[in-house]
């Protein structure tokens, strides 16, 4: 198994190829440029076959659609997010976005402790409201893709539609509830470790609840 990791869109998110040992390819936050991503699957002969959403903004979605349409690629996103892939105003898109937005035509829902499974790599659904309702990390291989949940050093805003500050900080403490290190990948910023997490952001520490 082998992760690649590209800074895609004018938000600067973190988009994660997966590779298997079968050749295969997992896409986690398609966030712009299917040609970029297109690239680096053909360069490297994979094939993709699962686009994974850590929730419904556009900033990781708006290359969703072309990469399924050119793969036949299954795409997953947590059923309370699903809405927004169709809905340019609780995506973000008609207040943020620029140029057009290309809507995700299908879509499989995911639920809390689902396992998306693709040769040898195994990764957990774990459904962590508050930066929206939907928001999910997928935990396994090492590694934990957290979307705009955890941060290295922070967290994602939780005052966009359907976010949640009392949400975000459950979603937080069950993070920090997770006994072995992983290395963090999140939706936008450097990677990090989930133990270098636990010690210094101080979103993960009892204090946080006092701070809000």
């Amino acid at each position: 198994m082998k992760i690649y990791s590209l800074c895609l869109g004018e938000l600067s998110t973190n988009c994660y190829i997966i590779e298997t040992l079968g050749n295969n390819a997992i896409v986690i936050d398609p966030a712009d440029s299917a040609a970029a991503l297109m690239k680096l699957i053909e360069n490297n002969r994979l094939t993709l076959k699962k686009i994974l959403l850590t929730h419904g903004h556009y900033d990781h979605i708006l290359a969703c659609e072309e990469l399924r349409e050119k793969t036949g690629a299954e795409v997953f996103i947590h059923e309370k997010d699903e809405p927004k892939l169709h809905d340019t105003v609780t995506n973000l898109f008609e207040w943020h976005g620029k140029g057009s937005y290309n809507e995700v035509k299908e879509a499989k829902t995911l639920s809390d402790g689902d396992k998306i499974e693709l040769d040898e790599v195994e990764l957990t659904v774990l459904h962590t409201p508050g930066h929206t309702s939907g928001s999910v990390c997928f935990h396994g291989c090492g590694a934990l893709f957290s979307g705009d949940t955890l941060f290295a050093g922070s967290i994602g805003r939780t005052d966009f539609p359907t976010s949640s500050v009392k949400q975000m900080q459950a979603s937080l403490k069950r993070l920090s509830a997770i006994e072995k290190d992983c290395t963090l990948l999140p939706g936008h910023g450097p990677q990090s470790k989930l133990s270098v997490e636990k010690r210094s952001n101080m979103y993960l520490q009892d204090s946080y609840e006092d701070m809000i």
